[in-house]
């Protein structure tokens, strides 16, 4: 039967910027999080990451269709990275989203009805960059403040040694992936972007209500990392039966 929800056609978008705050928890905290065919994208066998992305996003729309008719809009994403074996053997790095949530409600409707994005609407705010980012929430107890002006140091506290290691995990990875259940499937989506160059950002304040309530409350700030004016295009998505599938290894 065919659903709509496995991303059925392209998407072409403009991020004017992207804020993507990077978080470390114990792998035996996420690993219950995700499907059987997916596996944590881990690192040093300890921490798996979740990465909360803040996105000012401009005409959204069909691949093919004028800028014009796109939708403008701001989106918070909550993505876990993983790992993929497909039909083929090939091992895909990628992000698993487990919420969504965006200040226009035709997004929301939209996103529900062609991915498993599980969107939200919600009074989401985002500034900048004059120096500094703001993003802000009152429904989902978001505060962000981000400064754009000085040089960047890793958050204390971080897993990472360097801005080099932080790098791998501060996406977006090449595929997205997620689970039709109904019709026991994957669902794998390929992003393709024409520069992608992240720049470390310092994080002076950071409130992200609903990783607290999730139960991430032992979360760490691993990195932040932002980019600007980045052209950004999804292929169709394509599906495989999960019964062919195998959990991958991280």
């Amino acid at each position: 039967m065919f659903n709509l929800r496995t991303h059925p056609f392209a998407v072409d978008a403009f991020f004017d910027h992207s804020l993507v705050l990077t978080y470390a928890l114990p792998v035996a905290t996420l690993q219950p999080v995700i499907p059987d065919c997916l596996a944590l994208d881990s690192w040093n066998e300890k921490w798996g990451f979740v990465a909360a992305a803040f996105v000012s996003t401009r005409h959204l729309r069909p691949a093919g269709f004028p800028a014009w008719m796109g939708r403008n809009f701001i989106l918070a994403g909550y993505r876990i990275f993983v790992r993929y074996t497909d039909m083929r053997g090939r091992r895909l790095r990628g992000l698993y989203i487990i919420r969504s949530v965006t200040n226009k409600r035709i997004m929301s409707f939209a996103g529900n009805l062609f991915t498993h994005y599980h969107y939200k609407t919600a009074d989401l705010k985002m500034s900048g960059p004059t120096g500094r980012i703001l993003v802000s929430s009152k429904k989902e107890r978001i505060h962000i403040e981000a400064d754009c002006s000085s040089e960047a140091i890793l958050p204390a506290g971080s897993v990472f040694d360097t801005w080099q290691q932080a790098r791998r995990f501060a996406g977006p990875l090449p595929f997205t992936f997620s689970v039709d259940e109904k019709n026991n499937q994957a669902v794998i989506i390929e992003g393709v972007r024409e520069s992608w160059t992240p720049q470390p950002i310092n994080i002076v304040q950071e409130q992200v209500g609903w990783l607290q309530q999730k139960g991430f409350a032992e979360k760490k700030l691993a990195s932040a990392f932002l980019v600007s004016h980045i052209p950004y295009h999804w292929k169709k998505g394509r599906t495989e039966p999960l019964s062919l599938t195998k959990k991958s290894s991280a």
